[in-house]
């Protein structure tokens, strides 16, 4: 039986928000096991490394040239036979890197039955008919929009930002903040159906505004972005209730603005949360909920779909009605967008007093088709041992310089080496770096699906 151990050869999108050249990440780390003919090119955008079994870019070992598609639907232990019969003989999930240089599209991945709706009825802009839960784990520091803002916020910006008032319509405007005042932080089910409700139409009338309204409430929101930013977005006579920095809002709305300019997207921004993520800091999307990420390196796995319903900042496709629609209209603060990772019951480190700060922290979304693990393995010599699990994994190194080993067989690795592990096989990392102090450290990613003891939860809800 083959070695589940698989070095494998890892394809880069090129779409125009990502990293130029060797700025990017993902260009970086697909030119460590490309085949000959790829080099990165100076000028051009490197937006997603992709890692798995996807059609649209499968990942392929690198010894043989076959795909992980092909080399897992010929080898069922490899997944495990439970999984391969659920997930039709391919990896649950999809696991990638980001590098972004520019906002993506504000979107949303749609449910799973909608997903089978979508596709049916167009299957050139929605490609599969699966859901697209995702995760998001920042590389190096992360700024992206995340769910609606609480609703106190909301009404703040509508009284605050006469640009986005007018685009709306103050009888609109005004409608929003009757049905929602004083109920902002009601936690009775009909009230917040009430409030989602509210929103939903205020959020409609927004996404419905013709070009030339946007254009010219642009130039107006710009302008005051440009002269006034130490009270941008304030509320007359009283800067502290900004529920924002004034100056940095000013700052993002201009570089925004330059991306994409005279869009929408410049306006959705003051519904959404503006998060930012240090490294190792994680969120969690599901299905139906809006984003956009706006700037940065992130590990990013989701279920194996690439649906993507668009609405702003972008050149492709955009299907404003069927966003409008399948929005959950969920709003909280920025803090319950975040997931929180835990320690790694499953993973033994040999921690030294010269290691004693190595890790393995799990990112554990509530579905079944993926968790994450992140390993810092902190001085040459520091090893962490996986136990058997019965699915896949796939391992990227984002940092340093180690050893993988299989069974009977050990792999070099390097920043950008990717791996799969077959299921059931003890996997064992070490860092081999130099010794030379902090910049010793040696860090992994490895996504995996295991099913047991995830029956229960309720996928991408």
């Amino acid at each position: 039986m083959q070695v589940p151990l698989l070095r494998l050869q890892c394809g880069v999108n090129s779409y125009d928000w990502g990293k130029v050249g060797q700025e990017s990440a993902a260009a970086r780390y697909a030119a460590t096991t490309a085949s000959s003919d790829f080099s990165i090119e100076a000028e051009k955008p490197y937006a997603e490394l992709w890692m798995g079994t996807h059609p649209s870019l499968p990942s392929k070992d690198v010894e043989t040239q076959r795909t992980l598609l092909d080399l897992v639907q010929d080898n069922q232990a490899l997944m495990s036979t439970e999984i391969t019969e659920r997930y039709g003989g391919r990896l649950p999930f999809l696991f990638k890197v980001l590098s972004i240089r520019k906002a993506l599209s504000i979107q949303a991945h749609p449910n799973k039955k909608l997903a089978e709706q979508l596709h049916a009825r167009d299957p050139r802009n929605y490609p599969d008919d699966n859901h697209k839960p995702e995760m998001t784990i920042a590389v190096t520091p992360f700024e992206g929009l995340c769910g609606f803002r609480p609703l106190a916020e909301i009404t703040h910006f509508l009284q605050a930002l006469e640009p986005l008032r007018k685009l709306i319509g103050s009888e609109v405007a005004g409608e929003f903040e009757q049905a929602v005042k004083g109920n902002e932080d009601s936690e009775d089910e009909v009230v917040m159906q009430r409030n989602k409700d509210a929103l939903r139409s205020v959020f409609t009338v927004l996404m419905e505004s013709s070009p030339e309204d946007i254009e010219t409430a642009c130039k107006e929101l710009v302008a005051l972005a440009e002269t006034s930013p130490a009270s941008f977005a304030s509320l007359p006579g009283d800067v502290e209730t900004n529920p924002s920095n004034p100056t940095e809002l000013a700052e993002i709305i201009k570089r925004l603005d330059g991306q994409f300019p005279n869009d929408v997207g410049c306006f959705v921004f003051f519904f959404l949360n503006f998060i930012k993520l240090e490294p190792g800091e994680a969120m969690f999307l599901k299905a139906d909920d809006i984003h956009a990420y706006v700037s940065g390196d992130i590990i990013e796995c989701m279920a194996s779909s690439d649906n993507v319903v668009r609405a702003g900042f972008t050149p492709k496709f955009k299907d404003v009605p069927t966003l409008t629609k399948m929005l959950t209209y969920s709003y909280a603060p920025i803090e319950e967008q975040k997931l929180r990772p835990t320690d790694y019951p499953y993973a033994i480190l040999n921690a030294t007093a010269y290691s004693s700060a190595s890790s393995a922290m799990l990112y554990d979304p509530p579905i079944e088709e993926f968790s994450v693990v992140k390993s810092d393995l902190n001085r040459t010599g520091a090893k962490v041992t996986f136990d058997p699990i019965a699915g896949p994994s796939i391992i990227i190194c984002t940092r340093g310089k180690g050893k993988i080993t299989v069974g009977n067989k050990t792999e070099e690795v390097q920043e950008g080496y990717v791996f799969f592990v077959g299921a059931e096989a003890e996997c064992i990392i070490v860092n081999t770096g130099s010794g030379e102090g902090e910049d010793d450290v040696f860090t992994t990613y490895k996504a995996f699906c295991e099913l047991t003891g995830k029956e229960d939860m309720v996928n991408g809800h």
